[in-house]
């Protein structure tokens, strides 16, 4: 394995363990040259994937870059790494499980928009807004209710007026 650090191929693993419950081997390396650590993952490929663009262009399938895409979309989220790492194990199984050596870029969108609509809602909606391409705030506004996402307030909530008036009297109060 080659070093990311300074590109030699003296590198050792240090420690192996399993991860993504039991789909791939964790591995730390220790590089010789250098002395950089890094971590590799290795994962089972049932088969070669090829992602069909809408151009009609072929390219090798980046699990990477999914996983990418899926992580901006997750950015300042409460979900736990695993959770995410596992989401993206599975829309791979998935695809590699299907039986076609070619799929499109709308499969893998779809699928990573079910795995994301299971984990956390504004995530979902963030990758909905590239994958689906909206231009405007209408876009959000429209996907949201149609996807059932909109929050209601019920009666026992403050009203939002009773908020602002409150914050204004302890604001007057403190400065007096």
């Amino acid at each position: 394995m080659r070093c990311p650090f300074c590109s030699s191929e003296d590198t050792q693993v240090k420690d192996s363990r399993q991860a993504e419950d039991n789909s791939a081997v964790r591995r730390r390396r220790l590089c010789g040259k250098c002395a950089g650590r890094f971590t590799t993952f290795e994962r089972v490929q049932l088969r070669e994937l090829t992602v069909v663009k809408k151009s009609g262009r072929r390219v090798a399938f980046d699990r990477d870059k999914m996983a990418r895409s899926v992580m901006i979309a997750m950015q300042k989220r409460p979900v736990d790494p695993e959770r995410i790492e596992q989401m993206i194990s599975g829309v791979v199984r998935q695809l590699e499980s299907s039986g076609n050596s070619d799929i499109t870029s709308d499969q893998i969108g779809a699928l990573v928009m079910e795995g994301l609509a299971g984990l956390d809602k504004v995530a979902y909606v963030r990758y909905a807004s590239v994958y689906k391409d909206f231009r405007a705030t209408a876009d959000f506004e429209t996907f949201i209710e149609e996807e059932n996402l909109v929050a209601h307030m019920d009666d026992k909530d403050t009203d939002v007026d009773e908020i602002t008036d409150a914050d204004a009297s302890k604001n007057s109060k403190g400065q007096s």
